[in-house]
């Protein structure tokens, strides 16, 4: 059953939904540290920007203001930091009505969220913690993602997350395969973050190419990239605090070649450069994404949700 209040809500047909999405090429995720200066140009080289919904449901304020300017000039798509779909308990009624009042106001393609949990028995954990791979779980993470796109009337992706250790019950089975077998039980799309596939193959010894090619490619309707932190016994930390480094754009590009055309994100949280250096790099990325694609692909119209859904 849904949260008291949602019961009524229709179910949500993702292959039905129109074409809803406009979103393309690499867009930024916007920050309370850069904001001022990039709504302050003119014509900024950014053409989206993906939000969190925390920072700006139920606030007023500097946040108001962010959020209001930024939908009067950029497409937004909203991706959640707390409606985890590993947490044990589902997200309140209240604040299912309140997103989904921001994802209408804005015109949201989707929603996505972690593949992971984040808070349980009223206590937050600020992070992204691994849920354990087994098939009870996958059925568990599935019902919520339904849960979830009923309640708000969009498609709803999936985000891999990454971990430095396996959950008990994990042993022996395969991330890949369970995301794969969490997405087709609940027909979601999947947000694929490329930065936490290279921290996790770097940490666990595995192929990061070969990694992403056991996953459900068709599904992907967005891509998120990040900078990491190398730490001197070789531990990769996914802190989105510096550049993306050269073994993670050729993921990129290795991805792109077997998904076609996806909006890319680039996300950075932490040791912020001058905005300029910022829209640098997201050329660079940018330019990456032109040259998985080729010149031939150049017209060729992003997928939606509704395309990565059927």
């Amino acid at each position: 059953m849904l949260p008291p209040g949602l019961d009524s809500v229709p179910r949500v047909s993702m292959a039905s939904l129109p074409q809803a999405s406009t979103v393309s090429a690499t867009g930024l995720g916007y920050r309370a540290a850069f904001a001022e200066a990039l709504l302050s140009m003119h014509a900024p080289p950014v053409p989206w920007l993906e939000i969190h919904p925390e920072n700006y449901i139920r606030r007023g304020g500097r946040y108001a203001r962010l959020f209001d300017r930024a939908a009067e000039r950029f497409p937004l798509v909203p991706h959640g930091l707390t409606t985890c779909f590993g947490n044990p308990e589902p997200p309140g009624a209240a604040w299912l009505r309140d997103l989904r009042a921001l994802c209408e106001r804005i015109g949201a393609p989707w929603f996505s969220d972690h593949l992971c949990f984040s808070a349980a028995g009223g206590a937050h954990a600020h992070d992204l913690l691994p849920v354990p791979r087994t098939t009870q779980m996958a059925r568990e993470v599935a019902d919520r993602i339904c849960r979830t796109r009923d309640a708000l009337g969009i498609p709803v992706a999936v985000e891999n997350v990454s971990f430095y250790g396996h959950p008990p019950g994990s042993e022996g089975a395969s991330d890949a395969a369970f995301i794969t077998e969490v997405v087709e039980r609940a027909d979601a799309l999947l947000l694929l973050d490329v930065n936490n596939v290279v921290v996790n193959a770097r940490n666990f010894g595995y192929d990061a190419g070969a990694y992403v090619d056991d996953l459900p490619l068709e599904r992907v309707v967005q891509i998120h990239i990040a900078g990491h932190t190398r730490r001197s016994d070789g531990l990769r930390i996914d802190t989105h605090d510096r550049p993306v480094d050269a073994e993670t754009t050729a993921l990129l590009g290795r991805v792109l070649a077997k998904t076609g055309r996806v909006p890319v994100l680039l996300e950075r949280d932490g040791r912020y450069p001058p905005l300029e250096a910022l829209l640098s790099e997201l050329a660079d990325i940018q330019a990456v994404v032109d040259r998985a694609l080729h010149v031939d692909q150049a017209e060729t119209p992003p997928r939606t949700g509704a395309d990565a859904a059927r």
